[in-house]
């Protein structure tokens, strides 16, 4: 009897809590300034902001061997170079000083 009242207790506490939560107000304050943070950081990141009205051409590389460098470089990660003594790192073949020519 005594388990069947703490029950009935909890789901009445747990009723009222979600029809106290759903009468809620929203944030008005918050509402109100959502997003300033975002923008005003987009705002300071930005070089120079009338830039697309400059009409100068580009100076620096062309478009064909921009795309060049680039294919280049995205096929280093395709097929990266083989490392044959990457496990032997730190073991040598003999003596070192054979090699320093003592």
């Amino acid at each position: 009897m005594n388990t069947i009242s703490m029950l009935a207790r909890v789901g009445l506490c747990s009723g009222l809590a979600l029809a106290l939560a759903g009468c809620m107000s929203s944030t008005p304050v918050y509402d109100k300034h959502f997003g300033e943070a975002v923008h005003t950081v987009r705002v300071m990141q930005t070089l120079n902001p009338n830039a697309s009205m400059n009409s100068d051409p580009v100076s620096g590389v062309d478009g064909r061997a921009a795309t060049s460098a680039m294919d280049r470089y995205n096929t280093q990660y395709r097929a990266p170079q083989s490392d044959a003594s990457a496990f032997t790192v730190g073991v040598s073949s003999g003596n070192s000083l054979d090699s320093m020519g003592k």
